[in-house]
């Protein structure tokens, strides 16, 4: 591409970057439980009893609530904490994927559910590496931007990434702007936000004689032979929404209710006294006589007279704070599809269905985001498997088996599948095992102990199958 199609190409798409970037930072400042409630103070909870120049009311606390984090991380762990199961039905070549994501795919699956609650789309890349590896690794949503096309498939055609980098030299950052196609990638770096200084980072790649394995020298432009952009949209729902948005204003009322109630009470403290007639010369005076002698005098002027000390204090309504309070948690779990981690005391020993029935809103939610990940991650599968050499790898067919991570009564499953065991195949069995972790493994010890069982490890009793053979010929 040549840099004056990609200024243009810059210009055109940080309208709609920018305000991609400050939605999920805002995010990211409630992740990060750095609330609006905390803006004076640079996101950090403080408690400030003397900060406004109020007499009743000088308190100025300001405590955020980390309700979305919670919300995130509860989701998070509900469905990415065991790695889906994928089978394109080949043990060897499930095997092999299975090498390729890494033992820490669930992290990543995590991480990624992060990122998609809070940018509303996560974004994975992927290449294969100097040792002609397959690799992959997650970007932060804030970096990319992609060019769909107007049509009703929206195909992705090509996408800029766009980052920070530090230049050891200088010591000073630049601009790094990446556009890729689904043939290669070509690099450019700047300084100026209007771009005007935009140039080709020749030093970004090197290159190498294909014939030779020789080092030919560095370029800006690097064909990736993968035959499309590898990079993999993993969205949050259809409209790749943050979560903070369906509960943001819930989370602002609880924190300027919250504050407002720890606010008064640091200035119901502050008692306020009104002198009427007071005898003495100065407050000083006053103070003093209080302190030392728990006295005061005071002037009369005759029946009638109002002569005396009265304070002047807050009242504060707490049934109705309290009551606003329950109401606003309530309302925010609600809206934001999750549990209420007081909930779970409440029912106490219940039954799979009550709890169930706790999870159902989270479930709901849950099912969403899978099924939108499900489709992202059928799309890594296949790129794994073109790299592989798999005959037809775009049309083979994968099968995936996402596991929920919750709270269950085991008594009460471990009953149900003692009860269907003769009825139900065994990997159903194995898979709804309360204390089986691993439902393909489970199925192959079992297989090893019908086989020790039966005796075909034994030569003994090999001989003895053979011996009754031979009486009955």
């Amino acid at each position: 591409m040549e840099i004056k199609t990609m200024k243009q190409l810059l210009k055109n798409t940080d309208g709609r970057r920018v305000k991609f970037a400050n939605q999920f930072d805002k995010s990211l400042h409630y992740y990060f439980n750095k609330n609006d409630i905390t803006n004076r103070n640079n996101g950090e909870s403080k408690l400030n009893e003397d900060g406004k120049d109020e007499p009743l009311r000088r308190a100025d606390n300001r405590v955020s609530s980390n309700f979305h984090q919670l919300l995130v991380d509860q989701e998070a762990g509900y469905v990415a904490t065991v790695p889906p199961t994928v089978d394109v039905e080949d043990e060897k070549l499930n095997d092999e994927i299975k090498d390729v994501l890494g033992d820490n795919f669930n992290l990543r699956l995590n991480q990624m559910v992060v990122d998609a609650s809070n940018a509303g789309v996560a974004w994975l890349h992927y290449w294969i590496d100097e040792s002609g590896q397959f690799r992959y690794g997650i970007v932060p949503p804030d970096q990319v931007v992609p060019i769909y096309s107007s049509d009703l498939d929206r195909k992705l055609l090509a996408l800029r990434r766009s980052y920070k980098q530090l230049d050891s030299e200088t010591g000073k950052y630049f601009k790094v702007h990446e556009y890729w196609t689904d043939k290669d990638v070509t690099v450019f770096k700047s300084e100026a936000n209007d771009y005007s200084d935009l140039s080709l980072y020749n030093d970004r790649f090197t290159l190498y004689d294909v014939t030779s394995g020789d080092e030919t020298g560095a370029g800006a432009v690097l064909n990736h032979s993968m035959g499309r952009i590898p990079f993999i949209a993993f969205p949050k729902n259809k409209y790749q929404r943050p979560e903070l948005l369906k509960y943001k204003g819930l989370i602002d009322v609880y924190d300027n209710v919250y504050n407002g109630f720890v606010n008064d009470v640091d200035d119901i403290q502050q008692v306020i006294l009104v002198l009427t007639n007071y005898g003495g010369e100065s407050l000083s005076e006053f103070m003093k006589a209080l302190k030392e002698d728990h006295a005061i005098k005071m002037d009369s002027v005759g029946p009638g007279d109002k002569s005396g000390v009265d304070k002047l204090t807050i009242d504060i309504p707490v049934e109705a704070r309290n009551a606003l309070l329950e109401v606003t948690k309530s309302d925010l779990f609600v809206e934001a599809q999750g549990i209420n981690p007081v909930d779970f005391k409440e029912i106490g020993n219940a039954s799979g269905t009550a709890i169930r029935a706790l999870y159902g809103h989270l479930e709901l939610k849950a099912s969403i985001t899978e099924s939108y990940f499900r489709d992202a991650l059928t799309e890594l599968i296949r790129a794994i498997l073109t790299w592989l050499k798999v005959p037809d790898a775009d049309g083979c067919k994968i099968n995936q088996t996402w596991t929920r991570t919750a709270i269950q009564n085991d008594l009460e499953q471990a009953q149900i599948v003692a009860q269907l065991a003769q009825y139900t195949s065994d990997e159903a069995i194995a898979k709804a095992n309360p204390i089986v972790d691993d439902p393909q493994q489970e199925l192959q010890d079992r297989q090893d102990d019908i086989v020790k069982h039966d005796g075909y490890d034994n030569p003994d009793a090999l001989d003895d199958v053979g011996g009754e053979d031979d009486d009955e010929a």
